[in-house]
């Protein structure tokens, strides 16, 4: 990876500047190749790259400042999957009295992409009671995949039940999604205690893709399929917001709003639907409220609420009838003790009768910073979370097209902790050591539980040298899926420069 940035004339007025970045990478590896009835695992060879350029100008006067940026970039992803050994998979058993194998593979995809992309920032203070920013993004990206695939051995088509022993794939797609984004807002300040805070954006994408596939199994001989597809989509979206912030008093702040949310979208239509396309209209209205109290430097207050109603939403478990709050807390107990605490929720319905949707969720959460004798020596941060979420609704079972219920719950607690010593000494480069990690659980519908400790030493080499060694450990693991769970050590080491 590299990054490379040249800017001119720094602290003018105009300062124009270009940029470059670069990654790489390349390997080799293990990956699978699935089949009807097994999977084996097979090498393959890994290689992407990626280039970005850009270059603009910044105009920077007093009251104005203006960036106006063209860039583009170029991306690769190259994969080969082979083997030409006798290879049994995972499958140790004969499939109708048959004995699956792979005896040769040569598999390999290219993908190709493109983008351009310019973007344009304004914020002005034309007077001294009103600010104004916008910001225009535009992007071209366009990708092109190539798949080829040739295997032979002892093969199923479970559709069919009948056995091959070679196959041929070839695919080729394109996709090309134009992406535009623009917003644009104020802050007025009409008297001394207001202020007002319009917004308006707009997304709009128009994604169109084509793919072509060619499947053929060689022995025995049939005919080859061919499949085509598209996947073309058209989604705008737009939001417009509107706050007036009123400062009651020094210590007490009370926000209102509006905030009206519209848009539209279309894409090809699902086989569920048996139509040539689908679409979909979203429209929703939301007010906002909220208060800000600051009782001197030790004590401050916020609450932010939300509450909507929207007659169309673009998906199933989309926001539509919902509430939702959020009040958080930061006490200065003393100099050196402070603690915060968050308090959120979150209720949302869709009564339609094909999704009859209920979700609810909320969490607390707990903070402790403690920073004695000015953190000189020791530093302590921790922190302890509570969740609980509650999701019901129905659903189309893609086998039988017929309704059914999705009911999913999960309770989940998070301790977190890192406590930082200062090793005395070593003069004015002290030595530093770091203790800490984190523990999560959960139960309900998907029980998991995760561990995440870690031993940190910074050791000072010479006066801007410092020796940098960490050790983490990762645990996850599912009583449902213990297949998913996993232990890792991850040890790092080496040199920090610094000026």
């Amino acid at each position: 990876m590299s990054n490379v940035e040249l800017e001119l004339m720094p602290g003018k007025w105009i300062v124009p500047y270009l940029a470059y970045s670069h990654d790489s990478g390349f390997g080799r590896g293990i990956t699978d190749f699935v089949s009807d009835a097994n999977e084996y695992p097979v090498a393959n060879r890994l290689r992407d790259k990626t280039d970005n350029f850009r270059g603009g100008v910044r105009l920077e006067w007093r009251r104005y400042h203006v960036t106006l940026e063209q860039g583009g970039a170029t991306f690769k992803d190259d994969q080969q999957a082979y083997t030409g050994d006798q290879n049994f998979g995972n499958r140790v058993t004969p499939l109708l009295g048959e004995q699956l194998e792979l005896t040769n593979l040569v598999q390999a995809y290219g993908i190709r992409g493109t983008s351009i992309y310019s973007k344009a920032l304004l914020t002005a203070s034309p007077f001294s009671w009103i600010d104004v920013t916008g910001q225009f993004l535009y992007s071209r990206p366009q990708t092109n995949v190539n798949f080829s695939q040739v295997n032979t051995g002892q093969f199923v088509d479970l559709s069919t039940l009948l056995f091959f022993n070679s196959q041929l794939d070839l695919l080729t797609a394109q996709a090309k999604q134009p992406h535009t984004t623009a917003s644009i807002g104020f802050e007025l300040r009409p008297v001394r205690r207001v202020r007002v805070i319009e917004s308006l954006m707009t997304d709009r994408l128009h994604n169109a893709s084509s793919a072509q596939l060619t499947e053929q199994m060689v022995l025995p001989a049939a005919a080859a399929q061919l499949s085509n597809f598209t996947g073309p989509l058209v989604w705008n979206y737009n939001q417009q917001q509107v706050d007036v912030l009123l400062d009651l008093t020094t210590h007490l702040t009370l926000r209102a709003g509006h905030r009206y949310v519209w848009g539209d979208a279309q894409t090809q239509g699902s086989f569920i639907s048996d139509a040539a396309s689908e679409s979909g209209v979203m429209s929703r209205q939301v007010g906002l409220a909220g208060l800000t109290y600051r009782a001197g430097p030790r004590l401050s207050l916020n609450l932010d609420f939300e509450g909507a109603s929207g007659d169309r939403a673009y998906f199933r478990t989309s926001l539509q009838n919902y509430r939702k709050a959020r009040l958080r807390g930061r006490y200065q107990a003393t100099p050196t003790l402070a603690v915060s605490a968050v308090f959120s929720i979150l209720d949302n319905q869709n009564p339609a009768p094909t999704v009859n949707y209920d979700f609810r969720s909320h969490d607390a959460s707990l903070s402790v910073l403690w920073t004695p004798a000015n953190s000189r020596r020791i530093t302590f941060s921790g922190e302890y979370s509570r969740s609980a979420l509650r999701s019901d609704i129905m659903y189309f079972v893609p086998q039988t097209l017929d309704t059914a219920r999705s009911f999913y719950r999960d309770n989940a607690h998070v301790v977190s902790s890192l406590i930082d010593f200062v090793i005395p000494g070593y003069g004015a480069q002290p030595s530093r050591l770091t203790v800490g990690g984190s523990f999560f659980t959960s139960s309900g519908s998907r029980p998991t539980r995760y561990y995440q400790p870690l031993v940190k030493l910074t050791f000072p080499v010479h006066k801007g040298v410092s020796w940098v060694s960490e050790w983490r450990y990762y645990g996850f693991g599912e009583a449902f899926y213990a297949y998913e769970s996993f232990r890792t050590h991850l040890i790092s080491t080496g040199l920090r420069l610094s000026r």
